[in-house]
């Protein structure tokens, strides 16, 4: 795997390493890295160079109130039993509270995925239809074959564990151990990549 310093993409297209420009002609880049690892600023700089971003948490966004009557009937036992509403005053789905949930009982995170994620793929497929170079902007595309598949590249974001956390902090404003239960379900995030067998390069923010 090569890998890059984020500094690297703020460069004229002409001044940017060979192998750079390389990676930068493929049609479909997986933009993926861990929680608070930079994937947004990263996805931002690469739109200079003529790509069009899908970033996959609006689309859960979008795919939660699209699901919200199966969401509602298959998780609402569980979280009377933890005291938790998922639904706000409006009827819309409650996403933090949600969360909650899902990140302390791993096999709901999958029922939620298979909800989901048919949904989100759809959107994906649609967007890249109607787009020359698109970046994929998805922490856990490796999930999704049908995604994963379409990428061209994956681009995985690098950053050290204290800088992950105060960025989460400033803009979740989640709990610590919220903030390192998620960490702790991303620990291998990099190795699923690598099983996939896909081109990677490492970008250091």
């Amino acid at each position: 795997m090569k890998k890059f310093n984020v500094k690297v993409l703020n460069k004229e297209f002409s001044k940017i390493n060979p192998d750079l420009k390389e990676f930068l002609s493929r049609p479909v880049i997986i933009v993926c890295g861990k929680m608070a690892s930079g994937k947004n600023y990263v996805s931002s700089l690469l739109e200079r160079f003529d790509y069009s971003s899908v970033d996959a948490d609006i689309l859960v966004h979008q795919a939660i109130e699209e699901a919200k009557d199966k969401i509602v009937e298959t998780f609402s036992e569980y979280a009377d039993k933890e005291g938790i509403s998922i639904l706000d005053d409006q009827g819309k789905i409650k996403r933090r509270a949600l969360g909650k949930i899902l990140f302390a009982h791993p096999d709901l995170l999958a029922k939620q995925e298979a909800i989901v994620y048919p949904i989100i793929t759809q959107k994906i497929e649609d967007f890249i239809k109607n787009h020359k170079k698109t970046i994929i902007n998805a922490t856990v595309a490796y999930k999704t074959p049908e995604i994963l598949e379409k990428g061209n590249l994956i681009v995985f974001v690098q950053s050290n564990c204290l800088k992950r956390f105060l960025r989460a902090r400033k803009r979740d404003k989640l709990p610590f151990s919220q903030i390192l239960k998620r960490f702790n379900s991303q620990k291998n995030l990099l190795d699923n990549y690598k099983n996939c067998k896909k081109e990677i390069i490492l970008i250091k923010n």
